[in-house]
């Protein structure tokens, strides 16, 4: 068996209704004073309002940065950090969809020091410490509850992400109450996010280990199983909660075994044209499953097994299941399946795989190595 290191949050904790404990977990990681951040959205649907009057109800100091916007911008982030160091904030939660979450954890980073965003983008460029950090997901997609990365927007049309296990909470909670009632499209683009991820864990060329192959295996089966119902049945309160053991799991996976080609290609659809992220990865999933199949037919024949457990026949009849599977799956779900219907064309082909080509830390992962042309012709599959 090859070395391997394996990094994970410190506590997680899955139980409906969990979200109501969150001051015990605040006062236990010795903080009197606490920021939450979140986004307009879900202080809107009514979820952020209890959880703030419970936490003052427990006599710790709460400041609420409500502004998150989607792929969050810089200018968005630097200002929850101000609003940490403001508040004197001994501990940040972060509460919402995944970027929330990402915001959150920059927040506590660069409140606790005098780290410059510019200077950690990247992998391991993070020096020094954070606040203590409790992170609470909304939505069973990202996996940013126990993963080391936070994105961020820089300028108008590209993302960067850092990456350190520092970013890993303390405390991540898994409240499927938090999820009951999200609308199927974001149910169902979240949920096909988290596919992604543990599929891309699965076949990654670099840092795949037992552990992350284990995690990923078990979070496609969850989500597979899982997805539908939870799409046509929103107060499901058992499916919410595969769906977040699912993510969550999909998130350890690819947190230590990282994403490729699929989020490469996507990024530039989130940041140009202002597709949300899971849809992104959703719209050019099977264009690039089908560009990988021969380096990766072996590992998508065995993830067959997981969401079509009765998948029988050769290893190439059970991966090409397993990818028609999947590309059906948006249709299936109502959402968009090709990038015409999200307002892209021909004559941004070009531009989007310059943006592709480079996001370097993801393509490295890649089973199958990417070129500029491989990349257009990815996007050309997926119009």
């Amino acid at each position: 068996m090859q070395s391997f290191a394996f990094h994970a949050a410190k506590s997680v904790i899955v139980a409906p209704g969990s979200a109501g404990q969150l001051a015990d977990h605040v006062t236990r990681l010795g903080a009197r004073s606490v920021l939450v951040v979140t986004d307009p959205g879900v202080a809107r649907a009514g979820l952020v309002e209890p959880v703030l009057q419970a936490l003052r109800g427990a006599g710790l100091s709460v400041s609420c940065f409500a502004d998150v916007e989607p792929e969050p911008p810089v200018a968005v982030v630097l200002r929850a950090a101000d609003q940490a160091r403001a508040s004197g904030a001994e501990c940040v939660v972060g509460f919402g969809g995944g970027s929330s979450l990402d915001a959150a954890k920059l927040a506590a980073l660069l409140a606790a020091g005098d780290s410059r965003l510019e200077d950690i983008y990247g992998v391991d460029k993070v020096r020094g410490g954070r606040l203590p950090l409790i992170l609470v997901p909304t939505t069973a997609g990202t996996g940013s509850e126990v993963t080391p990365i936070a994105i961020v927007t820089t300028g108008e049309n590209m993302k960067q992400g850092v990456v350190s296990p520092v970013l890993l909470p303390d405390v991540a909670l898994l409240d499927a109450d938090l999820t009951l009632g999200l609308p199927a499209p974001v149910t169902a683009a979240t949920g096909i996010d988290a596919m992604v991820h543990a599929i891309e864990a699965y076949t990654s060329k670099r840092l795949k280990n037992p552990l992350s192959d284990s995690l990923a295996r078990e979070a496609l089966r969850l989500l597979s199983a899982n997805i539908r119902r939870a799409c046509r049945t929103p107060s499901d309160r058992e499916a919410r909660q595969a769906m977040l053991v699912g993510a969550c799991m999909a998130g350890m996976a690819f947190a230590n075994a990282p994403v490729a080609a699929v989020h490469a290609l996507a990024y530039p659809v989130g940041a140009r044209f202002h597709v949300p992220h899971g849809l992104s990865n959703s719209l050019v999933l099977g264009p690039v499953l089908r560009f990988n199949l021969p380096a990766a037919l072996p590992l998508y024949a065995e993830l067959a097994e997981q969401v079509l457990p009765h998948a029988a026949g050769s290893p190439e009849a059970r991966a090409a299941a397993l990818i028609e599977t999947l590309e059906a799956l948006p249709a299936d779900l109502g959402l968009p399946a090709r990038l015409s219907q999200v307002g892209i064309g021909p004559a941004d082909i070009g531009l989007l795989a310059d943006d592709a080509m480079r996001q370097t830390r993801l393509l490295v992962n890649n089973p199958r190595e990417v070129s500029h042309a491989d990349a257009a012709a990815l996007y050309r599959q997926a119009l």
